[in-house]
C-alpha cells in the first residue's frame, strides 16, 4: 500500500521553513546580481523567489551522495532552527555532559571505515557501509526534533528510510524488535570513562517502528555530512519519540524476538520507558511536558504536540497500550 501524508490543520507551506542550501543559493544569486542590498530593503522578494525556484531538487555535495528533497517533508509546520544553535547544543554524553561539550570534545572524531553490522534472527549476518545505505534512497527530509528534556528544534536530516535498510535483510518471522549498539572507544570519547553509565548506549524499538516510513538512518545535516557532536556517520530519527530513542553513531543492529534493554531506562527505570513517545499528559518526573522551548528561543511557552505532531502516522501503532507506559 502506497504511503500517504494527510497534511495537519497547521501545515505551512515551503517557504515556512527555507532549507539552508537554498537560503545560501540565494544570497549568492542576488549578491552577484548586485541586489543584496535591495533583498534587505525588501525591494527583491520577487528576484529572491525566481532563485529559489531555480535550485535543483537533486543536490551534489562534497562528500555526500546526491540527494532528492523528500517533497512530502519539506517543512515541519514552522522554522528550521539555525544550523550553529542545532550543531552546537547537543545531548552527547559520551563527549561531554553539558550542552557545548560534545562540540568541543567530539572535534575530528571518525569511525571510519565505516561499517554497520546486522545480526539477531536474520538469515545471514550482513554489513552495510555507508554507500550501500545511501544507495537505497538518500533523500532530505525536514523534521521536528524534539528533546525529553522539553526543548526542540527543526532539522533537515539527509537519511535512508530505516525501513529500506531492512527490507535488504533476510528477517526472521519471530523478529518482533530491533536493537541498537553505538561505538565504544573511551579514548576517543571522554565520557564513556564514567563508570555511572553502562556504555556503549543502546537503544530498542518494535519492529513495526523501525519499519514506520517516518524512521531514518540519517548519515547528514544541514546538507553536510553529520558532525561528530551530531552522532558521526550514522544515527537513527524516530521524530515521534523523544531524542534519546534515536541512538547516535550507530554500528550494530540486531534483531530479537524479545524487548530489549535500553540505555535510559536501565540506567534511570523511574523516568525512562520503552517508548517514550511524546505526550503533553505524561510528565516526566522532575518536570512537565505540556509546554516546550524552541531552541534559539528564551521561553518555554510553546503547547507539546501528542506524538511530536506526527499521530496521524503512528498513533495507531499503540491502539490499547496505556499512554502512562510512554
Amino acid at each position: 500500500m502506497a504511503y500517504i501524508l494527510k497534511r495537519p490543520e497547521w501545515y505551512l507551506p515551503k517557504s515556512a521553513a527555507t532549507p539552508e542550501s537554498v537560503y545560501q543559493n540565494r544570497r549568492a544569486f542576488l549578491k552577484a546580481m548586485g541586489l543584496g542590498g535591495m533583498m534587505l530593503a525588501g525591494t527583491g522578494a520577487g528576484l529572491g523567489c525566481l532563485a529559489q525556484e531555480t535550485v535543483s531538487e537533486t543536490k551534489p555535495t562534497a562528500g555526500l551522495a546526491a540527494f532528492t528533497r523528500n517533497p512530502d517533508f519539506a517543512d515541519a509546520g514552522r522554522p528550521l532552527t539555525e544550523e550553529s544553535l542545532a550543531t552546537t547544543y547537543n545531548n552527547f554524553y559520551e563527549f561531554g555532559f553539558s550542552k557545548t561539550d560534545p562540540a568541543k570534545n567530539a572535534q575530528g572524531f571518525s569511525l571510519d571505515p565505516y561499517t554497520l553490522k546486522v545480526d539477531g534472527l536474520v538469515g545471514e549476518e550482513m554489513e552495510f557501509d555507508l554507500d550501500a545505505i545511501e544507495a537505497l534512497g538518500y533523500e532530505e527530509r525536514v523534521y521536528r526534533f524534539r528533546c525529553v528534556e522539553a526543548w526542540s528544534m527543526t532539522v533537515p536530516w539527509l537519511g535512508v528510510p530505516l525501513r529500506k535498510l531492512i527490507e535488504k535483510v533476510d528477517v526472521k518471522p519471530e523478529a518482533k524488535y530491533v536493537a541498537f549498539k553505538s561505538f565504544l572507544d573511551p579514548e576517543k570519547a571522554p565520557g564513556q570513562r564514567d563508570g555511572r553509565y553502562p556504555w556503549p548506549y543502546f537503544e530498542g524499538l518494535r519492529l513495526d517502528e523501525a519499519m514506520n516510513e517516518l524512521t531514518l538512518a540519517v548519515t547528514g545535516i544541514y546538507g553536510k555530512r553529520l558532525p561528530g557532536q551530531s552522532g558521526t556517520p550514522l544515527r537513527i530519527i524516530v521524530p515521534w519519540k523523544y531524542g534519546y530513542k534515536g541512538p547516535k553513531s550507530v554500528v550494530q543492529m540486531t534483531f530479537t524476538d524479545k524487548q530489549p534493554g535500553t540505555f535510559w531506562n536501565e540506567s534511570v527505570p523511574s523516568e525512562y520507558k520503552f517508548f517514550s513517545n511524546v505526550d503533553p499528559q505524561v510528565s516526566h518526573p522532575r518536570w512537565s511536558q505540556a509546554l516546550e522551548r524552541y531552541l534559539g528561543e528564551d521561553k518555554k511557552d510553546k503547547p507539546t504536540q501528542w506524538y511530536n505532531g506526527y499521530g496521524e502516522q503512528v498513533a495507531h501503532m499503540y491502539d490499547g497500550i496505556p499512554r502512562t507506559l510512554y
